[in-house]
């Protein structure tokens, strides 16, 4: 029998030993970092690189995608361009912009960057734009994701997302794989390490660094509005609980990017760019962010005021009273086209008489949201026909498809067919951003009179250009309305 005594001392040495058993084994751990200095880290390259790519495509499952071929062209090429320059070339970074009001940009590891359109819309030049990706990039060529999750800080790689800025409601569904860090980003110290690294990177881009500064007092203004007004939104993540223009260790980490840098000129670059990408770009709320998966191709006609689900990843293009809808490779077509009604009839004797259809196949009646109709396939050309009536209008839908799902989607999509709900003017006709130029009399209080903004107008157009709280337009200069 053991005694019990030398047992349990050879359990206390044991224990004692532990930590230094640990170290040994854990050495090879310890990895060079890209930006400098050795760090403690559990994960190579390649399985970063693996990670960030296996999550980016949840994200794309989960978060909707800002449609806007130019504007995502744009934040391409400035983000590439910062890439470039930075302490990790050779990754393939991607960049997103995330359909979603909140103002919030944010990373994974290996190279994938996300910003809302909701930030884009309080940024007001070129160079601010790269002062959130070039952070973003900092967090990513500084592993600070890897690093954190090496140091037991999260159990999952994902709870360490980078979170530059404020708003994290719009990530829902997704809240559980990135945890408390959407809140508190990564500490002040990492934070303003990659404020540090985003401000080198804009320096040798030929940016002004101190974009970095204008960017989070701009996210600090907004957290003051929201915390007076008591409006929706997170606060700012709270690393610095004075402005940011007078906290010491910002302005000491932004400053020495610029003292370093390797291009003291500033890169002439051209405001107009910046103007004409954000053009027309939405404010508020997206269509996207409704629940139910119909909600991802639902189609808006606001002059005769009605709305239709089109059959998922259906392209359409619109005329102000006719809209036709495709499926990839013209393996289906839907068209709508609309008359006035002469006289009361039955809709099934609309399609005999005034569209000269005398037989149908697989014919019905149709009654959805209050409204009458009458469907079938035509038998000479097996296309689907429909009659639906809207007040005094007759609304026909024409739809042909090469196979019987996409045939089963397009009457689906005709009995889509509803009037808009009085609830949902915003997505029939959102509010979208437009540049003027101001003269010697422009106020934002004579702005906020005519702007669409739901909410304190005149502060919202203050913070979107940059001039909270008090701040009045100047002459010549160009300043955003929302309208």
């Amino acid at each position: 029998m053991k005694n019990p005594i030398i047992t349990k001392l050879s359990i206390s040495m044991s224990l004692r030993h532990l930590p230094t058993l640990l170290l040994l084994t854990t050495l090879s751990a310890c990895a060079v970092n890209p930006t400098g200095g050795a760090n403690f880290v559990l994960m190579s390259e390649n399985g970063e690189i693996k990670t960030g790519k296996e999550e980016h495509a949840k994200i794309l499952e989960s978060q909707p995608v800002y449609k806007d071929a130019e504007l995502q062209a744009y934040v391409d090429k400035v983000g590439k361009k910062l890439a470039a320059i930075s302490h990790r070339p050779d990754l393939e970074y991607v960049f997103t912009i995330i359909d979603s009001s909140d103002i919030n940009a944010f990373a994974l590891p290996g190279g994938y960057v996300y910003i809302n359109r909701g930030l884009l819309a309080y940024l007001t030049s070129e160079a601010q734009l790269a002062a959130v990706l070039g952070h973003e990039i900092g967090h990513i060529t500084a592993r600070h994701a890897v690093r954190q999750q090496a140091a037991g800080k999260t159990a999952n790689i994902l709870s360490t997302a980078v979170v530059f800025a404020t708003g994290v409601s719009s990530l829902g569904e997704t809240a559980s794989l990135f945890g408390g860090a959407l809140v508190s980003g990564y500490g002040r110290d990492m934070e303003l390490e990659a404020d540090g690294l985003g401000a080198e990177y804009l320096t040798k881009a030929g940016y002004d660094s101190n974009a970095m500064v204008e960017v989070i007092s701009v996210l600090k203004n907004h957290e003051d509005f929201t915390k007076k007004t008591s409006t929706r939104g997170a606060a700012y993540h709270g690393l610095f609980a004075s402005h940011p223009r007078s906290d010491t260790r910002l302005q000491q980490a932004v400053s020495k990017a610029g003292e370093e840098g390797q291009q003291p000129n500033l890169t002439p670059v051209d405001p107009a760019e910046f103007r004409t990408s954000t053009t027309d770009m939405t404010v508020g709320p997206s269509l996207q962010n409704l629940a139910g998966s119909e909600a991802r191709n639902r189609y808006y006609q606001n002059l005769l005021n009605y709305t239709m689900v089109f059959p998922d990843a259906w392209s359409f293009s619109e005329t102000p009273t006719t809209v036709t809808a495709n499926a990839a490779e013209n393996q289906g077509s839907l068209k709508v086209e609309v008359q006035l009604l002469q006289e009361a009839k039955e809709p099934r004797l609309f399609l005999r008489e005034n569209l000269k259809i005398p037989d149908l196949q697989q014919s019905e009646s149709l009654s959805q949201f209050g409204l009458a109709g009458y469907t079938g396939i035509r038998p000479d050309n097996d296309e689907r026909i429909a009659v639906v009536y809207y007040g005094r209008r007759a609304f026909v839908f024409t739809g042909a498809a090469s196979t019987d799902p996409l045939r089963t989607a397009i009457l689906d999509s005709i009995k889509s067919f509803r009037p808009i709900a009085r609830n949902e003017g915003v997505f029939a006709d959102p509010v979208k951003i437009a540049w003027i130029q101001a003269d010697g009399h422009t106020t934002y209080a004579d702005l906020a009179k005519v702007s669409r903004l739901p909410e304190f107008p005149e502060e919202n157009l203050r913070l979107m250009n940059g001039d909270y709280p008090t701040g009045e337009p100047q002459a010549g200069e160009w300043i955003k309305i929302a309208n």
